[in-house]
């Protein structure tokens, strides 16, 4: 039996991390800022590019330190283990567990539309102790429902976007105007480029998993790179679906945007069985965060004695203790947290460590030239310094419009520093009582 997830469910745990809470739930948000549908458009492309120039850094990292664990992993090795455990505490805190929160809470709003009177986060909840339970069985079988699950979730999306050409369309323009310009250059489209950012967030995640993937020098860039491309093409497509089928003041403010189009593609219980389906496709985001979002909290188990008991495998070699204490988290997060809450602390913090990340590419061009790099950064350094510029923007606007929650978030930053030098003390301690 198979020990490791291959090439297919590499790919399919970045496109069902990508595919998510974020397109299925911003563009409503974005519709109380933005008005102009040319510049909407433009927001979801150049979010695309900026996830793309993050796929060539990332792949560049994962192929050159094939070890499972991210940001964790990368930063311990560019900068110092200080800043690897501070992502790695994010990671583990919030960077995974809120998002399968959200993700969770969306899908049991979408459920909601089609058979009222239940409560969310009782459905979300279940549905996350389901998949955890798939998840630490082996790997044959939690890559099988992974890959099953995302390609259903692809081809729903397809016949979706195909379904919306056959239908009258709104008098919308897309044709860029003097409008265009005014809305890209303004604090509104640097608001909803966040909300996109967070709905492309993702195309890291087989990074997350990279120890585990066969051939990961080849397969981790190849993941990455086509997981991303392939998610910017369907979100420019959705979103034109969505503004050419429904009316934006129908749409605006709306978290369960999609349900709105899916009425005026299919009819009222049309738009009912899809709203049925995409809760169910969000099966698929939930369970690549289940598979990626633990291999941190294993690894950091593995470097600090203390916290050796999550580093633990089952006999089929799944890091199942660190699943259900991933899982356990996103629980309490989504019984005790808002939507807005939530996306606005976990939004900033992700963005953080990425761009941070990102640096760490030109950093270790300089700092270690020799290393071997199976793969190395296309276009690098203008798609380097511009995903760096680009987050730093968005990064301003977003602490400018959204102070608290991302004080929460620098909060549970400064709180992870803390944790680490208790963690490396406690740590030296334990090993030398152990020698």
């Amino acid at each position: 039996m198979s020990k490791k997830y291959g090439l297919n469910t590499a790919t399919a745990v970045v496109i069902a991390n990508m595919i998510g809470t974020g397109v299925f739930g911003s563009l409503g948000y974005q519709l109380l800022g933005l008005h102009d549908f040319a510049s909407i458009i433009i927001l979801w492309v150049l979010g695309g590019v900026i996830a793309l120039c993050g796929a060539f850094a990332y792949s560049e990292l994962g192929a050159a330190f094939p070890k499972s664990g991210g940001e964790y992993n990368f930063l311990t090795e560019i900068f110092h283990p200080s800043v690897g455990f501070l992502s790695g505490w994010v990671s583990a805190i919030i960077g995974f567990s809120a998002p399968i929160a959200l993700a969770a809470s969306l899908l049991g709003g979408y459920f909601g539309n089609v058979i009222p009177g239940y409560d969310a986060r009782f459905i979300g909840a279940a549905v996350i102790i389901g998949i955890t339970i798939i998840q630490t069985i082996d790997y044959r079988v939690g890559g099988g429902f992974q890959s099953f699950a995302t390609l259903l979730k692809v081809l729903l999306i397809v016949l979706f976007i195909a379904a919306g050409f056959f239908i009258h369309p709104q008098p919308v323009s897309f044709v860029p105007c003097k409008e265009t310009l005014t809305a890209i250059f303004g604090s509104g489209f640097a608001i909803s480029l966040v909300y996109v950012n967070f709905a492309y967030s993702g195309w890291n995640a087989s990074s997350y998993i990279a120890g585990e993937i066969h051939h990961p020098s080849r397969n981790i860039p190849f993941s990455i790179i086509s997981g991303t491309a392939i998610v910017t093409l369907l979100y420019v497509f959705l979103n034109f679906i969505f503004l050419y089928v429904a009316p934006a003041s129908e749409m605006a403010g709306v978290k369960e945007v999609a349900f709105v189009p899916a009425k005026y593609i299919f009819g009222e219980n049309g738009g009912k069985v899809v709203s049925l389906i995409i809760s169910l496709l969000l099966v698929s985001t939930i369970s690549s965060m289940i598979i990626a979002g633990p291999r941190v909290v294993q690894r950091m188990g593995e470097d600090f004695s203390i916290f050796r008991i999550v580093s633990k495998r089952n006999k089929h070699g799944i890091p199942a203790t660190a699943i259900w204490f991933q899982s356990a988290v996103a629980l309490v997060i989504l019984f005790t947290s808002s939507f807005s809450v939530i996306l606005g602390y976990t939004t900033f913090v992700l963005t953080l460590f990425a761009t941070l990340t990102v640096i760490g590419v030109i950093v270790l061009r300089f700092k270690r030239p020799q290393i071997n790099r199976p793969y190395k950064t296309f276009g690098y350094p203008f798609t380097t310094i511009f995903f760096v510029v680009a987050n730093i923007w968005f990064m301003y606007f977003w602490i400018k419009n959204n102070t608290m929650p991302s004080l929460i978030g620098l909060g549970i930053v400064a709180l992870g520093m803390l944790v680490y030098f208790a963690a490396h003390n406690l740590s030296k301690h334990q090993d030398k009582k152990s020698q």
